[in-house]
């Protein structure tokens, strides 16, 4: 069983595959088997890393309380134990911020980031305002239905039950991953580290909405923006196929300017 020392904590993760390696980092109800839609897809082409955060999944998760500042380094711990280099992390909502953090703590292993449905934390006032106006439109919506279509919902009842399942298999919880947004990295700090960031977003994410995503893609020069037609905020659950090809894609055109690191 693969195991990352994260600073004394054990950090679970998984590779399948070989090629260009991306890590995938899970929001706040999933785990590593959150990606079983993306690992047969992408294997044969890509090395494909799932992790699970300390407190989900098979990770460690006996500690009393859990701090989000600690989620970056358990990224980090995997990204050292398979000496990745040139790796693309690829996060989910608040996994995301986890992401970015990782890369720009790695950027000589990290060539790319890509915030799925987040703004990764980044520290600016236009967004903070932005994406709080958007989660207080989101709030007013059952849980659920923030992150499935209503459509899946009803055709799909066996997908959205195991969906809704996943998130007992974690101990931590969302409010432990809260701080993670606390002292975000500047849009400089981003553009210093000479990672390159994508912002990847569904057309009916109604948590984070396009026109918020939008406007950070064209705050940070050289991000680049994939926005997915009709697809939610888990997108990675309810349009795989649409979500994969939006990776690959990603996957093969982004490279880091290393020479501007």
């Amino acid at each position: 069983m693969p195991i990352a020392d994260s600073d004394g904590t054990s950090i679970y993760y998984e590779r399948h595959g070989s090629g260009p390696a991306i890590l995938f980092v899970h929001g706040s109800g999933g785990h590593h088997a959150a990606w079983w839609q993306q690992v047969a897809a992408l294997r044969e082409e890509f090395t494909v890393v799932t992790v699970d955060l300390r407190g989900f999944g098979k990770s460690d998760s006996s500690m009393p309380e859990f701090d989000g500042q600690d989620f970056p380094g358990d990224v980090v711990a995997v990204l050292d134990q398979e000496d990745l280099t040139d790796a693309m992390l690829v996060g989910q909502s608040i996994g995301s911020v986890a992401a970015l953090r990782a890369g720009l703590l790695r950027p000589e292993r990290v060539g790319s980031v890509v915030l799925g449905h987040s703004l990764g934390g980044i520290s600016h006032p236009e967004l903070k305002e932005l994406a709080a106006a958007d989660r207080a439109e989101a709030v007013k919506l059952p849980v659920i239905d923030r992150l499935l279509t209503k459509r899946f919902q009803e055709e799909r009842a066996d997908l959205t039950f195991l969906f809704q399942q996943m998130g007992t298999f974690n101990v931590a919880r969302m409010q432990d991953l809260r701080n993670l947004d606390t002292d975000g990295p500047s849009l400089d700090d981003i553009q210093n580290s000479g990672v390159r960031v994508a912002f990847l977003a569904g057309e009916k994410d109604a948590v984070l909405s396009v026109k918020t995503v939008t406007r950070a893609h064209e705050l940070l020069p050289g991000s680049h923006l994939e926005i997915v037609p009709d697809a939610p905020h888990s997108m990675y659950w309810e349009t795989p196929a649409k979500y994969n090809a939006a990776v690959a894609l990603l996957r093969r055109t982004l490279t880091a300017p290393k020479e501007a690191a």
